[in-house]
């Protein structure tokens, strides 16, 4: 995936929807968990050492799998290679229950059947269809085939959809 360094900054330094600083291990063998400042920004989440005001790094979160690990405890694992985990400690089970809802309504997946959804209980509320098209993608000319091929994708309550980006330097 294509980004721009900048634009990713600016975006890190936009009011976050969650942040506090938790234990992360990234996904190298034999990583220990650091303290770090863990912001979410839209369908971001951007890591960064406690005393510094630029990210270490961003995870998007599409295309991803958010699991409880252990209590107090949760990961993030991407589709195209579920082994890659970033594991991250909560200071109480609460905590870690509110990023892991958090994380899972970020992705633009997510938003956008919840638009879907709000769509169709208007319309069986009022009797009148949407002025918009039913799917927003619809709007935009992007085909059933074409749209992130989600139908091969496993479905359960812990998938968001989306992919990563590496490490900001």
């Amino acid at each position: 995936m294509r980004y721009n360094e900048k634009e990713l900054q600016a975006l890190s330094r936009q009011p976050a929807e969650m942040a506090a600083e938790l234990g992360m291990r990234g996904p190298k063998k034999g990583s220990v968990a650091k303290r770090r400042l863990v912001k979410l920004v839209v369908n971001f989440l951007f890591y960064f050492r406690p005393d510094e005001a630029e990210p270490l790094g961003a995870l998007l979160l599409e295309r991803c799998r958010v699991a409880q690990e252990e209590p107090g405890g949760f990961s993030i694992s991407f589709v195209e290679d579920l082994s890659r985990k970033y594991h991250f400690e909560c200071c109480s089970q609460e905590q870690c229950q509110e990023w892991m809802e958090a994380l899972r309504r970020a992705s633009y997946e997510y938003m956008r059947q919840s638009l879907i959804f709000y769509r169709n209980e208007i319309r069986k509320m009022t009797g009148k269809a949407p002025c918009t098209p039913q799917d927003p993608l619809e709007q935009f000319g992007i085909s059933e085939e074409a749209r992130f091929q989600l139908n091969s994708l496993p479905r359960d309550e812990q998938t968001c959809t989306g992919s990563q980006l590496g490490v900001l330097d």
